[in-house]
């Protein structure tokens, strides 16, 4: 991904400002985004052509257009890349909080995508709920590797449908470690689309122990589709960019709450 211009926000990080500031506007134009971001006109209009190849904006002469609803999640390979050092300190931390031997259900979602990275090398069963995080675990040695069934989101590859919830019934995990679309203690837990709420919920109902994996920001968000209260959550795991007083709420709600 280019990573030229002047200075200011780069790469994917950018990519991920720009595609939130043509959501929240409806449209924009190239001069306002280059204002936002730091980056010369050119480095947005390549930006731009980036975006409409992954669908989230349509091009015009001087600016585009969204093509995200505001209840819409950002595509996989945008979120991907978005604060990344973050993601992989979560994962850190979550991978710390596991011991060997434990069952694991694991979440889909770029942050969860981090976990089974981090945890490649433990001795652990885990089921991840995503194609992405099952190829990230193919030929881990110490590591069982179970994979349920499912119906694979185009791009997310989360795993979801009437099979992933029956493979999540018939198992009983240590922990889940489950990834956000939104969470703080009033709303709870929640996700953008509504089956892969379905399959948050059955991964919790079959697991001892809750692990939230959360950026910062989504602590004051709310999704569409509740999944659970935040009194389900065992633990929040999250980063310093998190909201004070989400974390306090959370906090007075009985959940245990780590930054990294």
């Amino acid at each position: 991904m280019a990573t030229t211009g002047t200075t200011g926000t780069t790469g994917t990080g950018r990519l991920g400002r720009i595609a939130e500031a043509v959501r929240e506007a409806g449209s924009i134009g190239v001069a306002e985004l280059a204002a936002l971001t730091g980056a010369s006109e050119m480095t947005i209009r390549r930006d731009l052509e980036a975006l409409a190849e992954q669908g989230v904006l349509e091009r015009y002469r001087g600016g585009a257009r969204s093509l995200l609803l505001r209840g819409e999640e950002p595509p996989f390979a945008l979120r991907a890349g978005e604060g990344a050092q973050a993601k992989r300190r979560i994962a850190e931390e979550v991978a710390g909080l596991l011991a060997d031997g434990e069952a694991v259900v694991l979440d889909s979602g770029t942050t969860c995508l981090e976990v089974a990275r981090a945890i490649k090398g433990r001795r652990v069963t885990v089921m991840p709920l995503s194609l992405h995080a099952v190829n990230a675990l193919i030929g881990a040695p110490q590591l069982t590797l179970l994979v349920p069934g499912g119906l694979p989101r185009p791009g997310e590859l989360a795993l979801t449908g009437p099979l992933t919830v029956a493979s999540l019934a018939a198992l009983r995990f240590d922990t889940a470690v489950i990834g956000c679309c939104g969470l703080n203690a009033r709303d709870g837990l929640t996700a953008y689309d509504l089956e892969d709420a379905a399959v948050k919920r059955a991964a919790i109902a079959s697991s001892r122990r809750v692990i939230a994996v959360t950026e910062g920001a989504k602590l004051a968000h709310t999704a569409l589709a509740f999944v659970a209260p935040a009194d389900a959550l065992h633990t929040v795991v999250t980063d310093g960019s998190a909201p004070g007083e989400e974390l306090d709420a959370l906090t007075a709600a009985g959940v245990g709450v780590r930054t990294v």
